[in-house]
């Protein structure tokens, strides 16, 4: 539950325990600590109104240690946020009938039956509350490298939507609520999500990323890359399933004439002209844009009958999951994958020499 090497988060809580949260540790001293930029980024990891979980948490988040009068001390963060609207009867079933497609049975077996199972316990994408809030913390350190950070939903089912752009804030409500910058995209992506939520059902989702403005060079080679880097980190959203970087898959039917696009000289120096920018060769940013997709799966916790098996008897039975639960991963992924990316070129970029740790 930990990544990152000079600059390193630990998570820690469970769904339905007391709290979850974040140690950061490696922050460079001085940095300020925006509390109304941090609670702006949690609220935007909140599930959209209407087609997200019934479960409500105010996210407030809770600095432990690390900062004194505004700024950052150099030494380790603990981020603490409380959960306050949790249901543990909706998780009676536990551990006798695991859920389809959940970590409940792995966990139970490796854990010798001692494990937190309820909404996921340590594996459950509460978690992300304090990657979020870490996110939000070192976004002092992305603009002062110059680096911006952009996602939106680029795909929800069949419905695709064009890369997002540098751009603040939603065009529409829709848009806002399915966390898609494409104002008609977004309408059609909130049609599709509200009809199968009334087939008690759920869809599969993408959300792409752009980078820009990296410095040429930032990244490690081999293994710690900013593809490995930020592949090892996005992997480990709850649901995810694929990951893309520039031409992606699409790559497969391309000619090499077609699919670098050649350095074009400029008065800034050599540039890359490609339809996908590549903007990392060998592991390193090459100034033009990092173009990511991450692919979720549909959320497993759906309210109609799934397969399952009596652990008390080892018969076959059914469960129908009740609870409170996302329709669609994507909307709420949107700040998750901008806050773990943030985190890991921060990191790079501390490694590399392109801020001062």
């Amino acid at each position: 539950m930990r990544f990152g090497e000079r600059l390193a988060v630990t998570l820690f809580g469970t769904s339905h325990g007391p709290c979850v949260g974040a140690m950061i540790e490696g922050l460079p001293s001085g940095i300020p600590v925006d509390h109304g930029a941090i609670q702006a980024r949690m609220d935007q990891r909140r599930p959209g109104a209407g087609i997200g979980t019934k479960r409500k948490e105010d996210d407030v988040v809770r600095i432990a240690s690390g900062v004194h009068d505004g700024h950052t001390t150099g030494q380790p963060m603990l981020i603490e946020i409380a959960n306050a609207d949790v249901r543990t009867s909706d998780y009676s079933f536990l551990p006798n009938r695991p859920r389809p497609a959940h970590q409940d049975l792995p966990m139970h077996v490796r854990s010798e039956g001692h494990a937190d199972l309820s909404g996921g316990g340590s594996s459950s994408a509460r978690l992300t509350a304090g990657l979020v809030a870490a996110g939000a913390i070192v976004a002092p350190l992305i603009e002062h490298l110059g680096a911006q950070v952009t996602a939106h939903v680029g795909a929800i089912g069949p419905y695709e939507a064009p890369l997002p752009t540098h751009t603040s804030g939603w065009p529409t409500p829709s848009a806002a609520v399915i966390r898609c910058q494409d104002p008609d995209m977004a309408e059609t992506m909130l049609n599709h999500v509200e009809s199968l939520k009334k087939e008690r059902d759920s869809i599969g989702s993408r959300v792409d990323l752009i980078i820009g403005g990296l410095p040429m060079g930032l990244g490690e080679p081999w293994f710690d890359g900013l593809e490995p880097a930020l592949g090892r980190a996005l992997l480990a959203v709850p649901g995810a399933r694929a990951i893309e970087f520039g031409q992606g898959t699409r790559a497969l039917a391309m000619r090499g004439s077609d699919h670098h696009g050649g350095w074009h000289p400029t008065e800034k120096g050599p540039v890359l002209h490609t339809d996908v920018a590549e903007g990392a060769l060998g592991g390193m940013a090459s100034a033009a844009d990092l173009v990511v997709r991450l692919t979720l799966k549909p959320p497993s916790s759906i309210p109609q009958p799934m397969p399952t098996v009596d652990l008390a008897t080892g018969e076959a039975s059914t469960l129908s999951v009740k609870g409170r639960h996302d329709p669609v991963l994507g909307p709420r992924g949107v700040a998750v994958v901008e806050a773990i990316a943030a985190l890991v070129v921060t990191d790079l970029a501390l490694r590399g020499g392109y801020l001062n740790g």
